[in-house]
């Protein structure tokens, strides 16, 4: 019997995903149907209402959704094909998750405290750099930054307390 390395084995099915991916569209389609039926979606004495179109484009995703929800609940027990094994997704969600912690902190303590923390540690974490140098890039990717966008071209980017404390 053949011994499977942990990250040769499989993290999720294609079933699986087409599943969820299939009730995300719906989801969304269900959310267009209702913003669209509560603008008015019916044909009024005048034409179509505002939300006339896009009720039926709506409808249509959630139809798609379901349709490919039901395709894939026959294929369940049936089709094992592996969308991704757990190596290739650990690589996926170690840039991932920093990322997304990055977007939230940019809107808690801006772009650029955000950016050089996470520019820094993805340099040292995963580049292996010195923390002198991540620190320094970090650093210097934030402050050309700003210099760029808040002094020169005058576009303000989102600050949090520290450039709040610098007057910006």
């Amino acid at each position: 019997m053949e011994h499977r390395n942990e990250s040769n084995r499989p993290a999720a099915r294609v079933v699986t995903v087409d599943l969820i991916v299939a009730l995300i569209v719906f989801a969304f389609g269900a959310v267009v149907v209702y913003e669209s039926y509560r603008l008015g979606s019916s044909w009024s004495s005048d034409g179509p209402e505002s939300g006339y179109f896009p009720f039926y484009i709506g409808l249509l995703i959630c139809i798609s959704g379901a349709m490919v929800f039901g395709q894939s609940m026959l294929r369940l027990r049936s089709d094992m094909k592996v969308f991704v094994e757990r190596g290739p997704l650990k690589q996926v969600m170690i840039v991932l998750i920093p990322t997304i912690a990055y977007v939230l902190c940019v809107q808690l303590i801006g772009i650029y405290v955000s950016a050089t923390v996470f520019i820094g540690l993805f340099m040292r974490l995963i580049g292996r750099y010195s923390w002198l140098r991540s620190v320094a890039v970090g650093l210097a990717v934030s402050v050309t930054s700003f210099m760029l966008f808040e002094v020169w071209f005058l576009i303000p980017l989102p600050k949090g307390p520290i450039e709040n404390l610098l007057g910006y």
